[in-house]
């Protein structure tokens, strides 16, 4: 095997060939920062005469845009070997928009120090950071429209509530107070749950926080005496987003309300014990009390709305519902494992 030397001017001749070629913007600078060439795609993209462009220095090349302090420091470092360019990012200003522009500039090495050479490459990223900014924009607008919307939500709800609540005033049937009573409940807790929404900024929801918050609510609207029922939340650090806030939150609002309905007949005292722990993605969320309990003659009757709801909800969750019965009390949970999950999911197919 013939091994050939190069001679030196045809590898420079070469190099500089490939250089010219490269479809990204590149400059060959010497130990002065002096333009020694450049890349086709370098010349046409920022509008440069390369008769006019090379034996320049870099920092005096078209109207002396490219004279940036910070860019003289690193390509000075990167000569002297103590630091090299990656990735750095400046704005261009000339006379038209400014650009903004992502270096790297890497020193090669050729064993001679008296010919130091360094290679810099330019990409034009100014495309790609406007639609980054437009998108960032859009997102925030997004935000704080629906941040805005919840709060209005959430005052309609109310005003709502009032109406429902007065209306329960004036009517004469005590069934039809009780439906207003209930829906004057259900309205309530949905607007504490959308304040609640709009508190989170719009990013995960705390459950211990969330539910008590949510069952103060409910208490303020259907409690008489708080000495005489209470409400209590029990809850580890969970959070969850916000869509399953919402779902768990209606769950608690229809036992609660159920078990305020059902569970102390006449003037008995009792507490109502909200619960809610996770592992991984397995989670429990309980309502007890210790109240009169389940009669065999309510358990076994046709589910109401509340239970129809609290169905509904669960199963969206790929949870399962179980209602444990008796004297004294009754406790609801709702629990979620990845077996309850798929068995439901099996079973909606």
């Amino acid at each position: 095997m013939v091994n050939r030397a190069i001679h030196p001017d045809v590898e420079r001749n070469l190099a500089l060939a490939i250089l010219a070629s490269s479809p990204a913007p590149a400059l060959l600078l010497d130990g002065d920062l002096t333009v020694i060439a450049g890349s086709t795609s370098f010349y046409r993209a920022f509008g440069l005469d390369p008769q006019n462009a090379e034996g320049r220095p870099l920092f005096t090349l078209g109207a002396g845009e490219w004279d940036v302090p910070q860019l003289r420091s690193l390509l000075g470092a990167t000569l002297s070997g103590h630091a090299r360019i990656e990735a750095y990012e400046m704005d261009l200003k000339g006379a038209a928009a400014p650009r903004r522009l992502v270096l790297n500039a890497q020193k090669l090495d050729y064993g001679d120090m008296e010919q130091v050479r360094l290679l810099l490459t330019i990409s034009d990223v100014t495309d790609a950071r406007s639609s980054e900014k437009l998108k960032d924009d859009l997102l925030r607008e997004k935000a704080i429209l629906l941040q805005e919307l919840q709060h209005r939500v959430a005052n309609s709800l109310q005003i709502i509530a009032s109406v429902l609540m007065q209306s329960a005033r004036r009517v004469q049937s005590e069934e039809a107070r009780g439906h207003l009573h209930d829906a004057h409940s259900r309205v309530m807790s949905i607007a504490s749950l959308q304040q609640q929404l709009a508190a989170s900024s719009l990013g995960d929801v705390e459950l211990r926080s969330y539910f008590t918050q949510l069952c103060e609510s409910l208490s303020a609207s259907m409690i008489h005496d708080h000495d005489q029922v209470s409400i209590a939340v029990t809850a580890d650090g969970s959070a969850v987003n916000a869509d399953m806030s919402v779902s768990l939150g209606l769950i608690v609002t229809e036992l609660v309300i159920n078990a305020l309905k059902h569970a102390f007949p006449g003037d008995r005292s009792g507490k109502i014990l909200v619960d809610y722990h996770s592992h991984g993605s397995d989670w429990t969320l309980s309502v007890s009390d210790n109240g009169v309990g389940t009669p065999e003659t309510l358990a076994g009757a046709k589910p109401g709305l509340g239970t129809s709801i609290v169905e509904a909800l669960a199963n969206q969750l790929g949870a399962a519902v179980e209602t444990e019965g008796g004297y004294p009390g009754t406790t609801v949970s709702v629990t979620h494992t990845e077996s309850s999950a798929s068995r439901l999911a099996t079973h909606a197919v």
